[in-house]
């Protein structure tokens, strides 16, 4: 089962012990956004991802593949 970025980011802040407000700031990052991706309410850059990544120590993989 495939958990959704949103999950996986929120899994791993609460691992580390960081509220939503110091990832936000950790990530120079709006707290409102944070709140959102972590719902799943957002769809947010490459860039707020990455930048989210780097502070919980996370690299972020893409995989495409064809649905038949």
């Amino acid at each position: 089962m495939l958990l959704s970025i949103g999950t996986v980011i929120q899994q791993r802040r609460k691992q580390l012990g960081i509220t939503q407000r110091h990832l936000a700031e950790l990530s120079a990052v709006n707290i409102n956004t944070i709140y959102k991706i972590e719902r799943n309410e957002a769809n947010p850059t490459l860039s707020v991802l990455n930048q989210v990544a780097a502070v919980l120590g996370m690299e972020l993989q893409m995989t495409v593949k064809q649905i038949d």
